[in-house]
């Protein structure tokens, strides 16, 4: 039997610690080359500022054993999916919904599904048909999702805009989510969709207060159940992956928020490198 002394035990540690950071930083770059370059290939929303917080909150939920799997409601053709597996990697089980109702073939079916699948194959990310579902996701039970992929640690809505759809979209993913699950409302506060701000503050306060907000970006909102508040609140303060942005505590229904501030000045810089053909260097404005 061999014993360690507790000097060479600490030397240990810092070694293990030393290289599990390196292959951290690896992975990351990989990462983040994949959400300034390759994602920009497809046809979508999500923008840099939440690809990292994806990135941040993924990661972070990995390291601190928060396990669980990945839903999404609103999938287009694929960017947050994509992104999703890419942070994820191939043992992550990722359920889609979609109606997949957008565009027409020359035999007038609709394209946006046929489209999504290809995506996935130029990238070498096939899609597992067996964890899409292509349908309305406001008539959905949720035994049928936590059947295929158990509780929900991440669950991003952006699926229908109006009041009813958020309702049965955030019922739905309540219903699912693990314990220390995290759910990411799209739209929220934008102009163009009011009715996703009322849904979205109408579960929070219908949750009698279970549920409140810990981030929010210029298109998102995230939020937890209360008991895990601190913890993701400090998760989005500490990740090194978000340190590019002004973080700007407000508060939201009673509860303290950290708003993610995009300066205008680096959101132009970053669309005139990605209409110039730069998509390979535009990573560097988000450092």
């Amino acid at each position: 039997m061999i014993y360690l002394s507790a000097v060479n035990a600490d030397r240990l540690f810092h070694s293990f610690y030393r290289l599990k950071k390196t292959e951290r930083l690896l992975m990351n770059s990989a990462i983040r080359k994949f959400i300034f370059h390759d994602l920009q290939t497809i046809e979508g929303y999500i923008d840099p500022p939440d690809a990292l917080v994806f990135l941040s909150l993924l990661q972070s939920q990995k390291d601190a054993n928060l396990g669980g799997a990945i839903a999404e409601i609103g999938v287009f053709y694929g960017r947050s999916y994509f992104l999703l597996r890419k942070i994820g990697g191939s043992d992550e089980k990722i359920l889609a919904i979609d109606l997949f109702d957008i565009g027409q073939t020359t035999e007038g079916m609709p394209s946006q599904y046929s489209r999504f699948v290809e995506n996935g194959r130029r990238l070498g990310m096939p899609v597992d048909e067996e964890l899409i579902i292509r349908g309305d996701s406001t008539t959905l039970d949720p035994a049928l999702l936590t059947g295929k992929i158990g509780k929900i640690r991440f669950f991003s809505i952006d699926g229908g805009h109006m009041l009813q759809h958020v309702t049965a979209d955030s019922r739905l993913a309540m219903e699912t989510l693990a314990d220390h699950g995290v759910i990411a409302f799209d739209d929220t506060f934008n102009p163009a969709w009011p009715e996703v701000t009322v849904g979205v503050a109408d579960f929070l306060r219908k949750s009698g207060g279970a549920f409140s907000a810990f981030c929010m970006t210029k298109y998102k909102t995230y939020v937890c159940r209360r008991e895990f508040h601190e913890f993701y609140t400090e998760l989005i303060a500490d990740s090194a992956d978000l340190a590019a942005f002004d973080h700007v505590e407000t508060e939201f229904l009673g509860s303290k928020v950290a708003r993610l501030h995009n300066p205008i000045s680096r959101r132009m810089v970053y669309e005139l490198m990605i209409r110039s053909g730069m998509s390979a260097f535009s990573e560097r404005v988000y450092r």
